[in-house]
């Protein structure tokens, strides 16, 4: 059976790439956080920030926040098993086109496949093909937000989907056709909320309609609940951001997703401790806590999750 470790929201720009700067070798995560990261087939993550040396703030009244991390970055990430990333965020084009193409240009040097964005919508909207221990996945990135972002036929620019709305045909197409069971990696709805909205809900069964085989969302920055082949959020893997005192955004969760035929057969939360540049397994208070969270968030949901070890079983797989 295939192993797929995902992560949530991952930046390593600001502070982070600070810490990068002052030691190119910087661990970034604590070595039973390498091993577990070392034991999956394959790593997927949100890449929440630009990789380049280049590019200017995006101008947009009321921005308030531009993550940039160094070319090294990328290399960085491919040491840690990283394989694919979805850029399609509030963040890929921080600093300008320019920047976004040095990201992708960095991705694929490093060997990260990078979708959600691209030179232009059709790229930005084209699948990634992945193979995870002979396990063929395509990986589908779209975001709800910001449209400023996104790509078109001659620019630059993320997958943009306005999911309040409905599922864009597009995206319902591009799992149709992908040739390979569809992980969609999109990232919807506000910041610090602790369960889907009811638009992010809908969407989230489209999708499920559509055919995707696994639904892995972000942009909370907390994780949320799992229903059926639906993790709502990801919650945060690897930055510098202010810690909620309550919502406890430091703490998260590496999702590991077995996989068989195609088909999910489990799925397991590993709690993570998050510090600055540097994530590592949780422990103590800090691991029952996130086990207690990622509880409490499946019950609402009508799923079943129960500690088992160091981690937290969800569903009946």
């Amino acid at each position: 059976m295939a192993v797929l470790a995902l992560a949530g929201d991952t930046m390593l720009g600001r502070r982070v790439a600070e810490v990068l700067a002052e030691d190119p070798r910087a661990p970034l995560v604590g070595p039973r956080l390498r091993a577990a990261l070392a034991a999956a087939d394959a790593v997927v993550l949100n890449l929440e920030c630009c990789v380049s040396a280049r590019g200017r703030r995006w101008l947009a009244p009321g921005k308030p926040f531009f993550f940039r991390a160094p070319p090294l970055a990328a290399d960085r990430l491919a040491e840690l098993g990283v394989r694919a990333v979805t850029l399609a965020n509030n963040h890929a084009l921080d600093y300008g086109r320019d920047a976004l193409v040095d990201t992708l240009e960095h991705l694929a040097a490093a060997g990260v496949v990078a979708v959600g964005a691209g030179p232009d919508v059709a790229a930005a909207r084209r699948p990634g093909a992945l193979d995870v221990a002979g396990e063929p996945l395509a990986l589908l990135g779209l975001t709800d937000h910001p449209a400023d972002f996104a790509a078109a036929p001659d620019r630059p620019g993320v997958a943009f989907a306005d999911l309040r709305s409905a599922v864009p045909g597009w995206v319902t197409a591009a799992i149709g056709g992908a040739g390979a069971p569809v992980l969609v990696s999109p990232h919807w709805g506000p910041n610090m909320a602790t369960e889907p909205l009811p638009y992010v809900r809908r969407a989230a069964a489209e999708l499920v309609a559509a055919g995707a085989a696994l639904v892995a969302g972000h942009s909370a920055h907390v994780v949320q609940g799992v229903a059926g082949r639906v993790l709502f959020d990801l919650g945060d893997f690897l930055d510098d951001y202010a810690v909620h005192p309550t919502l406890r955004n430091d703490l998260g969760a590496l999702w590991l997703v077995h996989l068989a035929g195609g088909t999910v057969r489990a799925v397991e939360a590993v709690p993570v401790r998050l510090r600055l540049a540097l994530t590592e397994l949780a422990a103590g208070d800090d691991a029952a806590w996130v086990r207690r969270r990622l509880r409490a968030a499946c019950a609402a949901l009508g799923t079943e999750a129960r500690d088992d070890g160091d981690r937290v079983r969800i569903g009946s797989g």
